[in-house]
């Protein structure tokens, strides 16, 4: 198609009409995912949500005429295309949150939840390895193969649901329950090993505060917890792919269980 042609495409009322309801749902979706958090300008997010639906809102067919519809009718369909586009930003932030539980296990195992930092993305006081597993998850999420998977998880969700079409709730309640029960297991799944050492370092000093009484052992378990966990998480991270993988694979399948 040729630059006029394309032009006056997207100057026809149902294709103006289609690109509003697409940039509903990608707005609302980048808004509220932690994916797209503070550390990325709201400009920014806003301007990738308006190009993300120029190219996704052209390449849809027009099967209604929607142009035809009143202002009551597209405000209404403005507003499920909100609702759906926050229903896929939830599945994203409890995938990614589970990268947040999994660095507060830790830091209540090696004794850094005494301490708190700024976390850029949430902006709130969090412990120190509860920031950095965060940041490792964003991290991860775009050098990977996920964020093209999202693209077109967000292709299908227009396939399976056109702008404006209205989408059940039930099957959201039902898959978000099913998300948040596993959240836990996810979380601990992607420090298992990391835990499974400082377990062994507790009962190690545990049977020699038992042998030696007369040694401080909080002095000496603040430490050597400190320098176990770090290492251990050193040596878990090279080989942690597959279990990042999985927790990035959650927001599809949550996607999935929603765009029925």
């Amino acid at each position: 198609m040729n630059a006029p042609a394309l032009a006056a495409d997207m100057l026809a009322p149902d294709r103006a009409t289609i690109l509003f309801l697409v940039f509903m749902r990608l707005s609302s979706l980048m808004l509220m995912s932690a994916t797209f958090g503070a550390a990325v300008p709201l400009l920014v997010r806003l301007t990738l949500a308006l190009a993300l639906s120029t190219c996704l809102g052209l390449g849809l067919e027009i099967t209604s005429p929607l142009a035809a519809a009143s202002t009551w009718e597209l405000a209404a369909a403005a507003l499920r295309e909100l609702g759906l586009g926050a229903v896929m930003a939830l599945g994203v932030n409890m995938a990614f949150a589970a990268f947040s539980m999994g660095g507060r296990l830790l830091d209540v195992q090696i004794g850094f939840g005494m301490g708190q930092v700024l976390d850029p993305v949430s902006r709130h006081q969090v412990p120190i390895l509860s920031g950095a597993m965060s940041q490792l998850a964003l991290v991860g999420f775009f050098s990977s193969s996920a964020f093209a998977t999202l693209l077109l998880g967000l292709q299908m969700s227009f396939e399976r649901f056109p702008p404006g079409a209205s989408w059940p709730l039930e099957p959201a309640i039902v898959v978000l329950a099913k998300q948040g029960g596993g959240l836990f297991s996810l979380g601990f799944a992607l420090v298992a090993p990391v835990v499974f050492c400082l377990m062994l370092l507790e009962f190690a000093l545990g049977v020699l505060a038992r042998n030696v009484p007369q040694m401080n052992m909080f002095a000496l378990a603040l430490p050597l917890k400190v320098l176990a966990g770090i290492a251990a998480l050193s040596l878990w991270l090279g080989g942690a792919g597959a279990a990042m993988s999985h927790a990035y694979a959650s927001i599809f399948s949550f996607w999935n269980g929603v765009l029925r």
